[in-house]
């Protein structure tokens, strides 16, 4: 029974690390969204950030 209860313990660890994955991902997204994007030379791409950056008081220049 201890053994049963021990795997379902380990299945809830992997569970929840496997669930911190697409934070991580959406994280790593945004920042590329924010700082990346904002420094692209196509106008418009850097206009969109731009206003993004400023609507969350992030400073860019």
């Amino acid at each position: 029974m201890s053994n049963l209860i021990a795997r379902r313990l380990e299945g809830d660890a992997v569970r929840e690390a496997s669930d911190l994955w697409p934070s991580i991902l959406a994280a790593l997204f945004g920042v590329f969204i924010l700082y990346g994007v904002g420094f692209a030379s196509p106008l418009t791409i850097h206009d969109a950030a731009h206003d993004s950056r400023h609507a969350f008081t992030f400073p860019c220049h």
